[in-house]
């Protein structure tokens, strides 16, 4: 099985050598900027010449925005807007005119309607000061040397890595992986460098061949396991807001930079800057860390992993949650997953948004009306079950699965609702029979339907 697979590491590199990569960064952020005033004049051009009257035949000619179109019409402008281009790689200006037509084009099927997610709005201008520095190489010299601690990169040369690229190494000897590109970022104050490899996967079997396993992901536990096991959370964010704080209120006390007055920023502003932005950097890692090896663990030992469609934005509206749902990474998780339950052998269901998996009992089915949030045990009036508030929805997803590999068609048990995403939200459908309605206590019939991904309702 064949997959696209990044790699990334961190780099050590001298005074000279950062010098050359900002560099390039900086030439990717003049393309960019360049093609962008330049389409933007054209198309006010035409928008003006509409105003008055001028027919569409007479306009001035538009400009095409695709990445061959940006390439051509740079290369004969880069004498005059860049004479100094012989000094960087052309991918350094390659990686501007790129970012600029994904960005388009993303921007152009937004408002057609054939892209899926929130509106895009129309590209802005990259600043030398906010922007984070990346360059991005596909052609010429990427390789990882045989000492497998130093990296070669066009025009860069060689380059000091902070760990051993063992693993990336050992799969190119081997022949089976192909670096297709090379990316040097600049993130938490320290150089990365991430390689976009193909690389032929062996098929592989999860180490409990028949289990299923639910997942609920939470606050007070980072996910509730329908075997019973709980996952703490740790809470990086919460642990480090202390210093946070303090380093906030350290650098607000130096001279920082002023557009109105175009002042520039202090050294001392600078360097505070940097050891806040070092500090949210290693949240972000432990984040990173725990959250990969949940997902693994899951992923080689259970075949069939279940998860709920959750709404993490409409969550992060709560004001008194949002900071904690942010710092556990419900999103990340599902990510994870989707892509390393398929290297496994597996698959990732994921249950209807509107599935009661917490309104559920998990012995005999009934639904509550309304459950509380501060509810955390789950009392079953029909049953007298008593058990933990997420267990049972862990257990109703698990549920899930098991029912989907006996119906195989048909609607998922309980609620849904329409998946295609409206203007105006949501496009609730009816209850299924024998669910709860309002006032009552109803009971789930043991129906549903499954894909490789999404429990959802059949219309």
């Amino acid at each position: 099985m064949k997959t696209i697979q990044a790699y990334r590491f961190a780099l050590d590199l001298t005074a000279a050598q950062e010098r050359a990569v900002l560099a390039h960064a900086g030439a990717a952020r003049v393309a960019h900027n360049w093609a962008l005033a330049r389409l933007k004049a054209v198309m006010d051009q035409r928008r003006a010449e509409r105003s008055y009257g001028v027919p569409d035949e007479l306009l001035t000619l538009s400009l095409s925005w695709s990445l061959p179109a940006l390439r051509k019409a740079w290369n004969a402008a880069k004498d005059t807007v860049a004479p100094w281009w012989p000094e960087v790689s052309k991918e350094a200006f390659n990686t501007g005119l790129d970012a600029l037509a994904r960005g388009l084009k993303n921007w152009a099927e937004s408002r057609k309607g054939t892209r899926a997610g929130r509106p895009v709005g129309f590209p802005r201008f990259k600043s030398r000061h906010r922007t984070t520095p990346s360059v991005r190489f596909t052609t010429g010299a990427i390789r990882v040397e045989p000492d497998r601690m130093h990296v070669v990169l066009p025009r860069l040369g060689r380059l000091k890595l902070h760990e051993s690229a063992r693993k990336l190494a050992r799969r190119l000897e081997a022949g089976t992986a192909r670096i297709m590109s090379a990316t040097a970022r600049r993130d938490g104050g320290r150089w990365h460098v991430a390689f976009t490899v193909e690389v032929e996967r062996s098929e592989r079997l999860p180490a409990r061949p028949c289990s299923v396993v639910g997942v609920d992901v939470g606050i007070k536990h980072l996910a509730v396991l329908s075997t019973g096991e709980l996952v703490d959370n740790p809470r990086h964010l919460t642990s480090a807001q202390q210093r946070l704080r303090a380093l906030g209120r350290a650098l607000s006390r130096k001279t920082g930079p002023d557009r109105r007055t175009s002042r520039r920023p202090s050294k001392r502003w600078e360097r505070a800057a940097a050891r806040l932005g070092r500090a949210h950097a290693r949240v972000a890692n432990l984040r990173r860390d725990g959250l990969h090896k949940l997902t693994t663990r899951l992923a080689v030992t259970h075949p069939t992993v279940v998860v709920e469609d959750l709404n993490v934005t409409g969550m992060l509206a709560n004001r008194r949650l949002a900071r904690h749902i942010a710092d556990a990474g419900f999103a990340e998780i599902r990510r994870q997953l989707a892509y390393k339950t398929s290297w496994n052998g597996g698959r990732l269901l994921t249950a209807d948004r509107w599935y009661p998996s917490s309104k559920t009992c998990s012995g005999c089915g009934a639904v509550k009306t309304k459950l509380a949030l501060h509810e955390r045990t789950y009392e079953c009036q029909a049953c007298g079950l008593v058990i933990d508030r997420d267990h049972n929805a862990s257990l109703n997803l698990a549920a899930l699965a098991a029912e989907s590999y006996t119906a195989g068609s048909g609607p998922v048990a309980a609620r849904g609702a329409d998946q295609k995403t409206r203007v105006r939200g949501q496009v609730a459908m009816k209850r299924e029979p024998g669910t709860a309605s309002a006032g009552q206590t109803g009971t789930v019939p043991p129906q549903g339907r499954t894909t490789d991904q999404a429990l959802t309702k059949a219309h």
